[in-house]
Parts: C-alpha cells; structure tokens; sequence
C-alpha cells in the first residue's frame, strides 16, 4: 500500500504541479491532500482545477476556514481569490471534515491538530517547544488503532515516534520556510505491516510563479519574495 500526502498548496499551481508529476511517477494507491488549498497567488485557479481533478482535499486547513467560516480576515484578498476561482468552491471547503482515519483507523489525518486546524500538532510555541510525547498520545488518543499521523500547517517536514506510533509532518507544496524553496509532499508504504515514510522535494520554476504574482495578485511583491526565497 502506497499513499501521497500533499499539504499547503497555497494556490501555487507551479508547485504543485511539478509535484503532481512526481507523484504519478510514484505511482501511490491514493492521494490525500491536507487542505490550506487556495489561499496563496501563483495562479489559484489553476491550481484549485487541478486538486479537484488529481488531489482533492481530504480535510480542511486554517486558511479553507478563513474563505468559508471567517470572511472578516483579508476580506478583499478572500474576495480576490473567489473572483479567480468561481462559483463551488465554498460549499467544496466547509463540507470538509478535520480528520479523516484511513485503512481501518491506522493512518489518522489532519492539517493541524485533530481538534483545530489552525494550532500545531507537533509544537506548543514553535520548533523550540516540541509538544511533550504525553500529550500528542492524549490529541490523538481518540483513534487507538493509529499507527500513523500525519499532518501539515507548519510547513516543516518532520517525523516524531511515541509509543510505536509515527507522527509525521509531510512538509508543504509552497510558501516553505527553511530557504529552500522546492516542492514538498511525502510517500507512505506500508511493507509487512509497517508504515515506512519518505519525504520528497522537487524543483520547480519558481520564478515563472512570482512572476505570475507580480502580475496578478494583491499582495504580488510579498508572495513573490516568498516563493524566490523560500522564506516567510
């Protein structure tokens, strides 16, 4: 059993495209995308057609909540980002659940926490507050049968085990943190009945995505400079 988990496009359809690519080389038994799906300005739309075509969400990030539950947050950028992406996209995000259990409870899904997509599985205030090995056991403990966790939000690839069990951040397809500004999504194979983790990153035309945001987007100098560098 092979799956992709893609998480935090941010509306980059280069990225994810290039990622895309990667992971039909792979050529996993199913897809999983872990939402904060549209908010970003390297073409949005082109980028929501091809989630919902090979990578639809499977659960909701924070940034899916600030377009369907939250209009008051950068309304006129959440203004701009449903001009570009049309009619359906709202019902498509608040129908989203927050976790989803794969193959009979062992794979345990979600952006952030189980219980809230916008705090951190894995951290407390950051990287120098890891989260105590306890109480990630007790924000999960609600799916007994887990072997694997996976989440996003942080944009940090990062792998934690407890108790036989992996917990797992799969990096982000855009708006990376680290300087380094390729494509991330993450394989999970199950051999023999373990769980078996491998991170990748790709390379793509990151200069032909800012210069899609200087074009286009509101905020085009900041996401720009994001995605050139590779910093937020």
């Amino acid at each position: 059993m092979r799956l992709a988990v893609l998480t935090d496009v941010h509306g980059n359809a280069y990225a994810l495209e290039a990622v895309l690519e990667d992971i039909r080389s792979a050529a996993p038994d199913e897809v999983y995308n872990l939402g904060d799906t549209l908010w970003g300005g390297a073409d949005p739309a082109r980028a929501w057609t091809m989630q919902l075509e090979y990578a639809p969400p499977t659960v909701r990030g924070n940034t899916d909540e600030m377009l369907t539950t939250l209009a008051d947050r950068a309304p006129e950028y959440r203004e701009w980002l449903l001009d570009q992406t049309g009619p359906g996209v709202l019902d498509t995000l608040a129908a989203l659940p927050l976790t989803a259990s794969l193959h009979g409870g062992e794979v345990l899904l979600a952006h952030g926490r189980p219980d809230s997509a916008w705090k951190a599985l894995m951290y407390q205030e950051g990287p120098e507050q890891p989260t105590p090995p306890d109480e990630l056991d007790a924000q999960c403990a609600a799916w007994p049968a887990r072997r694997i966790v996976v989440v996003g939000h942080t944009h940090t690839e990062l792998l934690r085990q407890w108790r036989g069990v992996s917990y797992v951040n799969a990096g982000a397809v855009s708006r990376q943190k680290d300087g380094d500004s390729s494509a991330r999504w993450m394989l999970l194979e199950q051999r023999k009945n373990l769980w078996n983790v491998q991170f990748r990153r790709i390379a793509y035309d990151t200069e032909a995505a800012a210069q899609w945001a200087l074009a286009h987007a509101p905020d085009g100098e900041q996401e720009a400079q994001m995605l050139r560098t590779g910093r937020r």
